[in-house]
């Protein structure tokens, strides 16, 4: 009945696969198997200062990137669940065994207010819906702590390298007033759709370590402690995969 349902959907709103293009389905079994894989560290270089561990599913690539962009760009707002089971899958892979220091707080890396108005929606913060959803119902406490905010304007980052990135980003984040308290008592992970130059979730990072969480507990030797520090993203650069190969 399912299947049968898409079918009909497909003649009355005709629709193609956000992966590979494929008409008559939102997502086909191919595109959506490249995002059931185990999900590894990768690493940017150059690397920029304060950067978490950070774990990713797939590289951005292919059929992952053409997903990614229309969810983002093009209002594919369906994709948002498989997009947050492979956000989940990272989350799990940086966040070792579950239970024993709280819930996990997912926080989004905001978009810019200008670029939210423009698609009408957060990406990062609906993949990171349907990524504590997908984690709750495996039975790990989560749920999104949508605690980042700009804090002044920055500049399209299209087109700039890691330096222009970071000098861009710097101080650009804050987390709003009574933002530490719901950080308090959980294992904080900042999520994104994407990592490229790392410049973003860095200044997430800073920001919330300026908001008061304690660094003692976080990563040891690529290993996160209680209330520590972690990041996950649905895709990362295929460089920063090769990095991580040995």
């Amino acid at each position: 009945m399912r299947g049968w349902r898409r079918e009909m959907a497909g003649l009355v709103l005709p629709v193609a696969c956000g992966g590979c293009g494929r008409p008559r389905t939102e997502l086909c079994e191919e595109c959506a198997a490249v995002l059931a894989r185990a999900p590894r560290r990768v690493r940017p270089a150059p690397e920029p200062a304060g950067l978490p561990v950070v774990h990713a599913t797939a590289p951005y690539e292919n059929a992952v990137r053409a997903m990614l962009l229309a969810h983002k760009e093009r209002g594919a707002l369906g994709l948002a669940g498989v997009l947050g089971g492979a956000l989940a899958a990272a989350v799990r892979a940086g966040a070792g065994q579950p239970g024993g220091a709280g819930p996990l707080l997912l926080v989004p890396v905001p978009s810019a207010r200008r670029a939210t108005a423009a698609r009408g929606h957060d990406p990062a913060r609906r993949i990171a819906v349907a990524a504590a959803a997908e984690l709750r119902r495996g039975g790990v406490p989560a749920r999104v702590s949508a605690v980042l905010r700009q804090r002044r304007a920055v500049a399209d980052q299209a087109g700039l390298g890691a330096r222009e990135r970071q000098a861009n980003l710097a101080g650009a984040l804050r987390v709003v007033e009574g933002g530490r308290r719901l950080l308090d008592g959980g294992r904080v992970v900042l999520v994104d759709d994407l990592l490229t130059t790392g410049s973003s979730l860095a200044e997430a990072a800073r920001a919330v370590r300026a908001a008061g969480l304690s660094q003692g507990g976080e990563e040891s030797a690529g290993r996160r402690g209680a209330g520590g520090l972690g990041a996950a993203v649905v895709a990362a650069s295929p460089t920063a995969f090769e990095l991580n190969r040995n």
